[in-house]
């Protein structure tokens, strides 16, 4: 028995279309829900090997197999295996996809991280379905639009034309804005309206100019056109929409941005599905689940659609509808967000025996791409292809399903009810695993916030890498913040471990690694270090039973990091090597722990691979020549010190600062042993240099600025000095207006005669400064007379 796991994407946002795809599977007994707030408890697991007395909750896990802990409202239970010849072998997901071109599709990374893990860590056999959603009401909208729009602008209309039109798309659109209620939207309708007025009063201008300058003129027209596509395309579509027949027009559009996931899903290092299905593929058992669903009683046909009786099924013995969120029943913004754009008029509803019924199958209107069926032309209902295809693949019960928080209702429930239905069983679905919102800079993401960015323009400032890592250091359950402050975090402890690599491959070639020399007496250091490298392994295995608790893992491991730096330093404060096979360990499990999360690509021993996944054997490569080139250069600089030869040091110095960094090798000198020799990026070493460089004159700068302060607070002294102590308050007539005859003032500047001990506050100033100033007239009659004569 084979069990499986499903995934559904966020489908389609508010503002984008795209493709949508599902991740399912099959499981065992009972229902359970993971992932719903601060309830959810995610995976406990049991490794084999061990007797089986474990929860499996922060304590040593035991057992055999793996197991899913969860949350139901009476406990924790782990995830049971349908058949325990197989227990925990086979894991099955299914997949359905985001708007794929949106910073959303990296949630494919949070299931791409549990999948491996469950896969590589517990050695399960994931057998991975994914669904795409090829049509749906906002993908076949959109391509009308788009169809509508490229005949519009290869008609080449005349600037007058595009003018009138533009005009008459913006009534419409006015209507729109002003009725709006969505306070973002709102604001991002406006700043549309604004661009629009702002290119046809541009367009006017240049049309009224006398000389018409044919270049200016095109320019005009072309930046309104580019203005008003939105608009201008919408009004086309509500227009002409209905004339669109061509099934083609409506396949061209999902078939290029599921290309373009594709590619997406390969730069971010997301394992690609073992089966993938096309709702358009599977339009014949669509039909026949339809019509089995009705044969059950659990479904009718209303003027060429078929709708599904969610009164009747959640009054049937056995059945319970909105399992996820029996709270969000009737909630009618979610159902006709569930039914689609274009599912939703007033004859539509009223087809519905209830508010609450939702479409199998949908009657295809003008303009709609349709399929023969018994029921007449139409096309299938968002919710039913992912239960059909799933069905197909991996049959009529799914361990887990994963998804968006955002489909629990309607779509995850409505996919129970009408697979349940098919089936006659109150397991469709075992368990959910729901992902958590993905915002931008603690927003969320969508393009009336004008902060809607691709998968494409988010690897352009951080690599794959960086970005698995940031989604590694938060929990797959909660909201996730992608911005600066997050991925500085991200970004941090890729540096922590890229330098802990570097050093400990450094230290492994500079200690012997067979023979007698490999082996030292172990000191009280290196016991407390085997005992931190276990604890390592034990806290690790524990979080990630938990929920696979990758966030906790992270830390685990940066912590172990920490103690083997501080191990390292005090044996070079001892003038002895660390031991070599203590690092090794350490550093070979951190390495396959991230090679298991998906952070190294290849099969490298330790640390992240240099110069690309296609340069594997580099470090083994041109290392050797390296450590001979260091060697050499340690000699020379040995000789240079010793003979004073100082213009080879600084030759050395700009080899190991200029040259080598722009090979990606770093050099770190060290007086009481060989060079270090670390590859790294050369974009990081060249960043490092500028750093250092831009510290340098930092430096440079505040020395500088403290000498300027030094000169001029030596210069406000001597100018002090030279003052005659009978001089120095009489300027002061804003303080002061008598003085006697020494020039000590006597009354303020009232003149009120001043307090006693103000007086003697001031003689003690006269007294003080009559001193510095003899001081200053002994040295000027020195200098006068030339010093002794001879």
């Amino acid at each position: 028995m084979t069990e499986a796991v499903s995934s559904t994407g966020a489908g389609f946002g508010e503002d984008t279309i795209g493709i949508g795809a599902e991740m399912m599977g099959t499981v065992s007994s009972g229902f359970e829900t993971i992932g719903f707030g601060d309830e959810m408890i995610g995976f406990g697991v049991k490794m084999s090997g061990f007797d089986d007395k474990s929860t499996g909750f922060g304590e040593e896990i035991k057992g055999s197999g793996v197991a899913m802990a969860v949350t139901s409202g009476s406990g924790k239970s782990l995830f049971p295996s349908l058949d325990d010849e197989f227990y925990g072998t086979a894991v099955a997901p299914l997949c359905t996809m985001p708007h794929i071109w949106a910073m959303q599709g990296l949630s494919y990374m949070s299931f791409d991280i549990l999948r491996r893990v469950m896969q590589d860590y517990f050695n399960y056999d994931v057998f991975y379905c994914m669904n795409i959603t090829d049509v749906d009401d906002k993908i076949i909208r959109r391509a009308r639009q788009n169809h509508l729009w490229q005949n519009y602008i290869g008609e080449k209309h005349a600037w007058k034309k595009v003018m009138d039109d533009t005009l008459q798309a913006m009534k419409p659109f006015s209507v729109k804005m002003t009725t709006e209620t969505d306070l973002d939207k709102k604001a991002m309708y406006e700043r549309q309206k604004v661009k629009v007025d702002l290119a046809v009063n541009n367009l006017e201008s240049v049309m009224n100019n006398q000389s018409k300058d044919e270049a200016a003129v095109q320019a005009a027209k072309e930046n309104l056109l580019e203005s008003s596509k939105d608009i201008i395309s919408d009004w086309l579509d509500k227009a002409h929409g209905s004339e669109v027949t061509d099934n083609s027009i409506f396949s061209s559009l999902p078939r290029f941005w599921e290309e373009d996931y594709h590619k997406d899903m390969e730069s971010l290092n997301v394992q690609s599905a073992d089966v993938l299905t096309r709702v358009t593929e599977y339009i014949p058992e669509i039909i026949e689940y339809v019509q089995k669903i009705i044969d059950n009683k659990f479904a009718y046909e209303s003027n060429g659609s078929v709708y599904f009786k969610t009164t009747d099924f959640a009054d049937t013995d056995g059945h319970f509808y909105a399992k996820l969120v029996p709270e969000a029943i009737g909630d009618a913004d979610a159902l006709k967000e569930g039914e689609g754009e274009l599912s939703v008029s007033e004859s539509q509803l009223e087809e519905k025996k209830s508010q609450n019924d939702f479409a199998l199958w949908k009657a295809s209107k003008p303009g709609e791409p349709s399929w023969e069926s018994p029921w007449g032309k139409g096309r299938p209902g968002w919710h039913i292809e992912c239960s059909v295809m799933a069905s197909c693949i991996l049959g009529e019960s799914l361990d887990i399903h994963t998804g968006g928080v955002d489909l629990k209702f309607p779509h995850h429930d409505n996919e129970l009810a009408q697979a349940e239905a098919y089936y006659k069983n109150d397991h469709w679905v075992r368990y959910f695993l729901h992902s958590g919102h993905l915002t931008i800079d603690n927003c969320k993401m969508s393009k009336s916030l004008k902060n809607f960015i691709s998968i494409k323009d988010a690897l352009k400032k951080h690599t794959s890498r960086q970005l698995r890592l940031l989604f590694l250091l938060h929990a797959w359950k909660d909201t996730l913040d992608y911005g600066e402050n997050s991925m500085e975090v991200a970004l941090k402890y890729e540096k922590s471990f890229n330098e802990f690599f570097l050093t400990v491959k450094d230290v492994l070639r500079m200690t012997p690694s067979t023979g007698l020399a490999s082996f030292e007496k172990w000191t009280d250091d290196e016991l407390q270090m085997n005992e931190t490298y276990l604890a390592m392994r034990r806290d690790v295995h524990a979080a990630l039973c938990d929920s696979i608790n990758t966030r906790q893992t992270m830390e685990v491991m940066r912590e172990a990091m920490s103690a083997c730096n501080i191990y390292m330093t005090k044996c070079k404060v001892d003038k002895r090597f660390p031991n070599r096979k203590l690092l090794k360990n350490m550093a070979t499990y951190i390495t396959d722990m991230l090679r298991i999360y998906g952070a190294i690509e290849t099969e490298t021993v330790i640390g992240f691979p240099q110069g690309g996944a296609a340069s594997t054997d580099l470090e083994e490569t041109v290392m050797p020549y390296l450590q001979s080139f260091a060697q050499f250069r340690d000699d020379v600089r040995k000789v240079s010190r010793e003979q004073k030869v100082f213009d080879i040091l600084k030759i050395c110095d700009q080899v190991r600062d200029d040259t080598l960094p722009n090979l990606g090798v770093r050099l770190e000198d060290h007086d009481d042993r060989p060079t270090a020799i670390k590859l790294v990026d050369r974009e990081t070493l060249l960043k490092e240099r500028e750093e250092k460089i831009r510290q340098q004159e930092l430096k440079q700068k505040e020395k500088e600025r403290k000498k300027k302060e030094q000169e001029a607070a030596k210069e406000a002294k001597e100018a002090q000095a030279r003052i005659p102590p009978s001089e120095l308050f009489k300027k002061e007539t804003k303080n002061y207006s008598k003085f006697d005859d020494k020039g000590i003032p006597t009354h303020d500047a009232e003149g009120k005669e001043l307090t006693k001990s103000a007086i003697k506050k001031l003689t003690k100033m006269y007294d003080a400064q009559e001193k510095v100033y003899n001081k200053y007239l002994k040295s000027q009659e020195g200098g006068a007379t030339g010093g002794p004569s001879q």
